[in-house]
């Protein structure tokens, strides 16, 4: 199994959508085009209300093929850093669980493998762990009812940089944010290795009453593409480099 990159949408909301697109089925896209979509939902009060947002938060992770939690603000930067980890150990587990079936037949998972072997199995799993490039794309719910709780969600982020940065393999972060000022979506940071601008970011967010979840979405797999042609580019750069003249 080669390196990669495992591409994820980290979706930060209170749910309930309301505007554009079916956020489920923008997921389901992403799923398609190799990005899982998790999402955390700061609930703080979802157990006395109809648990549409319960709800909406499991089914848009279902359907990008990713993980869901939901959390009370104040758990929110170590659940940040754990559904990360979690869904990369889930998509590479996924990938070798696809290429065990490819060889074995529909039976064969990790989980078929006898102890031994699934041993030596979950340890390619944790080094692909540190060393596969991970490019994440941060969507930060910021409707009216979330203005108390993003301080939380910029020191979530923050942990969520610095946690990372150990790793061995590259770590890539894009933010947005929905709505945006003047736009369902704005992107406020671009592609970068490390989120140290995102507190000057937050500084300026201002929350507004609509949360266009689908549209966020479906902006997220738009910057993918743009990532994936500078990475190409910028592999091709190289490869011309490393074949010319000594």
């Amino acid at each position: 199994m080669k390196k990669g990159t495992l591409k994820q949408i980290l979706l930060i909301t209170d749910g309930c959508s309301n505007q554009g697109e079916d956020p489920v089925a923008m997921a389901a896209l992403a799923k398609e085009q190799g990005i899982t979509v998790n999402v955390i939902g700061v609930l703080d009060r979802y157990d006395s209300e109809d648990g549409r947002g319960l709800q909406e938060v499991e089914a848009i992770a279902q359907a990008g093929g990713g993980i869901s939690q939901i959390v009370q603000t104040r758990q929110l930067a170590q659940t940040v850093q754990m559904v990360t980890k979690q869904a990369m150990t889930q998509t590479i587990k996924g990938v070798i669980n696809q290429q065990l079936q490819d060889i074995l037949g529909e039976s064969g998972t990790v989980e078929d493998l006898p102890p031994e072997k699934r041993g030596k199995v979950m340890e390619v799993v944790d080094e692909l762990g540190e060393t596969a490039d991970l490019h994440v794309c941060i969507l930060v719910d910021t409707s009216a009812s979330m203005k108390n709780k993003l301080p939380t969600v910029r020191e979530a982020l923050t942990d969520l940089s610095l946690s990372l940065s150990a790793r061995m393999g590259e770590n890539q972060f894009c933010l947005l944010l929905f709505p945006g000022k003047r736009k369902s979506v704005q992107k406020v940071i671009s592609w970068t290795p490390q989120l140290d601008s995102i507190e000057r970011t937050f500084d300026k967010i201002s929350s507004h009453g609509v949360t266009p979840t689908g549209p966020a979405i479906k902006e997220a797999l738009r910057s993918f593409e743009s990532v994936s042609r500078k990475t190409a580019i910028y592999e091709d750069e190289h490869e011309a480099y490393d074949d010319g003249p000594r």
